[in-house]
């Protein structure tokens, strides 16, 4: 569903968020409080290099993002999608996964890139389409590819993706693997085809899927309200055999668990499983897009008191991990890093005008070749007549 509107209707009434317990598709699960306590028997009490490593990758995340802005409004790069108030809710699921695992990503997941250890330049490079560009500048700004961590292309169309890693899935466990599949979409995803087909299939065959439906209560300019008549995201599970859980997505540590259960069940050759985060997209939808024209600074104010950096910082800063010293050292280290990309992808040429010929086919073809041969003819002759030409 898509569309713009302006007055927002009242919404339904959300859980608390202390409200707790694991299992059901309307119950939402919360591990850290808003004043970084946990409750009795609910902290995972991962180790100190774990805790920093989700840190700094939620740091990060955000570091990358602000710059990426601010590069796209002084118009160095084309676009940008952000994920502000995100940063919990895919970084948390993602880090139950093993390395071996894979990833079906929509488009508001770049912190999975730096938990799994993407390169900062190579992510840096696909923003500008240039010569280090992995995907040699042929999709979208901010569509990552990167097989060396299992992170699948992101595509645009709203859902493709969740059907993509039914397949894989499903082709895992035929060969009898025990590889686990995550995939994401939005609120808004729910309404395409792709999202039933998929949970369908997944189902019926148990592939071993975790779906995370990222509620951030808008699709573009579409409130949650309008998007579905269900009680909650989570409990359309049910229609399809499979069991579907609710978690407060600015709460790291509760995302974690629930997708840890989720991936191990899943390894286990017991299915898929449904996860809704809750959530919320503190920003626009793109850089192309202004949210003030359809929603109420009011809301996002409510919400940006529910940041989930602020919420794993007074965790962290409970158990004696997090300083101010250590804060500033990280904001600085991401700043120097992206900064550097930056620097190294303004100086990089196009992609060479012969790479279109690449990827075609595994082999290529008689007729490529001889389109290849004619293109450097054609450089050869152009570059005595206006200088270099790029092949």
């Amino acid at each position: 569903m898509s569309g713009t509107s302006r007055s927002r209707t009242k919404t339904r009434e959300e859980p608390a968020p202390r409200e707790r317990g694991l299992g059901g598709g309307g119950v939402l699960f919360t591990v850290i409080e808003e004043d970084g306590k946990v409750a009795k028997g609910r902290d995972p009490n991962l180790p100190e290099e774990e805790c920093l490593r989700l840190y700094r990758a939620m740091l990060m995340t955000r570091v990358m993002e602000d710059r990426a802005l601010n590069l796209q409004r002084q118009g160095r790069i084309g676009f940008y999608v952000p994920c502000r108030g995100q940063e919990a809710s895919h970084i948390g699921t993602a880090y139950a996964l093993e390395d071996r695992d894979w990833i079906f990503p929509a488009y508001r997941q770049p912190g999975i890139l730096i938990l799994r250890g993407a390169p900062m330049q190579q992510i840096v490079d696909e923003w500008y389409g240039n010569e280090g560009d992995i995907g040699k500048g042929r999709q979208m700004p901010v569509h990552y590819t990167f097989r060396s961590i299992r992170f699948v292309s992101i595509s645009s169309p709203i859902g493709t993706q969740l059907t993509h890693a039914v397949g894989a899935g499903m082709a895992a466990r035929y060969r009898g693997e025990d590889t686990a599949f995550l995939t994401y979409c939005g609120d808004g995803g729910t309404s395409e085809n792709d999202f039933h087909c998929s949970l369908n299939f997944a189902g019926v065959y148990k592939a071993p899927v975790v779906f995370v439906v990222e509620n951030n209560q808008w699709a573009i300019s579409v409130p949650l309200e309008r998007q579905t008549a269900s009680e909650t995201m989570a409990i359309k599970a049910e229609a399809y055999g499979i069991p579907g859980v609710r978690v407060d997505g600015n709460d790291i540590l509760a995302v974690y668990q629930v997708a840890k259960e989720a991936v191990d069940r899943a390894r286990r050759g017991e299915g898929p499983t449904l996860i809704e985060t809750l959530t919320y997209r503190v920003g626009p939808h793109s850089s192309s897009d202004d949210p003030s024209r359809y929603r109420e600074q009011a809301e996002v104010d409510s919400w940006v008191e529910r940041d989930p950096i602020e919420r794993f910082r007074a965790y962290l800063k409970r158990k004696k991990i997090w300083t101010q010293a250590l804060e500033e050292e990280l904001r600085e280290a991401c700043r120097k890093e992206i900064n550097e990309a930056v620097e190294a992808a303004e100086g990089k040429r196009p992609p060479a005008a012969s790479t279109m010929f690449e990827d075609v086919f595994r082999e290529r073809t008689p007729q490529l070749d001889e389109q290849l041969a004619d293109l450097e003819a054609m450089g050869d002759r152009e570059a005595k007549q206006i200088g270099e030409f790029p092949l």
